[in-house]
């Protein structure tokens, strides 16, 4: 009888092997599937977190399931992008910021000379010569807004990649020529003594911004240099590089990080000042310029006195023409 009871061909024992075995499998597969499903479940929790804003939450792989550790990674990279993208945004925000402030304090200066001349020439007992001096100082003030204007037009499209200028073959010296024709009489003027010494290979580039570039630099460099000074072009080639150096003999810029210099606006005690006619963006502007050309400007002190300005630009390769 039990025999006949625990034979594979009754139908009772096939029932109970079949309800013992789905049982088993559905075990199995609950086991397997918490197995599978909690990294998951951690994973959408961490996500749904920083989702939410929580910034103290770290989504790496837990090495329970591949797939996970996957997916892990790739939401761990993407913070990471997005963390980046969040600070750069901060950074130009503060940055936006800053510039505002600074060109508000800056127009605030002739603004404020124009308005105050304006009202005491309505005085109408004012000698003719006085009426004449204050005149000249609105339209000295006038001038500089406009300049001033017209920088920070070039500067932003300099920045912004906006501007429209043709590249082709640049050879440095004609360009650091011109410069030195246009500057020159007023350098001597002064006192001083401009020279042009060197030469240094062509580079890929537009010339009038890199006229601009050197203009700057020596019109920076003449503001200093006192009676007798001298203000120095020297044009050369290092390894690929076409470097040009703008030195003078003036009173440097001080224990001044040289990082400043090309910020916008920036004043040290040494450096440009409203009296010497600069906007005080002509740094900034050469330096925005010079790194659109792949280039580099930096600023050192001179070991006997004043300073040097220093550009270097890829040299042109000779099938480029």
């Amino acid at each position: 009888m039990a025999v006949a009871l625990f034979n594979t061909g009754n139908p009772l024992v096939i029932a109970w092997i079949l309800l013992t075995g789905g049982t088993f499998v559905f075990i199995i597969s609950l086991i397997i599937g918490h197995y599978m499903a909690e990294p998951l479940v951690n994973l959408h929790r961490k996500a749904r977190a920083v989702f939410e804003g929580d910034a103290t939450v770290d989504i790496k792989p837990e090495g329970k399931l591949y797939e996970a550790d996957l997916l892990a990674e790739d939401f761990a990279a993407l913070g990471e992008q997005n963390k980046t993208k969040m600070s750069d945004l901060a950074v130009q925000q503060k940055r936006q910021t800053q510039f505002i402030s600074d060109v508000a304090h800056e127009l605030r200066t002739p603004l404020t000379a124009i308005r105050g001349n304006a009202e005491t020439m309505m005085d109408p007992d004012m000698p003719p010569a006085l009426r004449e001096r204050f005149c000249h100082t609105i339209i000295s003030e006038s001038e500089r807004l406009t300049r001033m204007a017209n920088d920070l037009l070039t500067l932003q499209h300099v920045e912004e990649g906006t501007d429209q200028t043709s590249w082709r073959r640049v050879k440095l010296h004609d360009v650091v020529t011109d410069v030195a024709d246009a500057l020159e009489p007023l350098i001597e003027e002064r006192g001083g003594t401009l020279t042009v010494t060197g030469e240094a290979p062509d580079v890929l580039g537009n010339a009038d911004r890199l006229q601009q570039v050197v203009y700057n630099l020596v019109a920076n460099a003449s503001r200093f240099i006192g009676e007798g000074g001298h203000v120095i072009i020297r044009l050369e080639g290092l390894a690929d590089r076409s470097v040009i150096s703008v030195l003078d003999d003036g009173p440097g810029f001080g224990n001044i990080d040289p990082k400043l210099l090309f910020t916008r606006f920036f004043r040290g005690d040494n450096s440009r000042a409203r009296n010497t006619g600069g906007t005080g963006l002509g740094l900034a502007i050469a330096k925005s310029i010079v790194e659109a050309h792949d280039g580099t400007i930096e600023a050192l002190n001179r070991a006997e006195g004043g300073a040097c300005f220093i550009v270097t630009l890829p040299s042109i390769h000779e099938h480029i023409h």
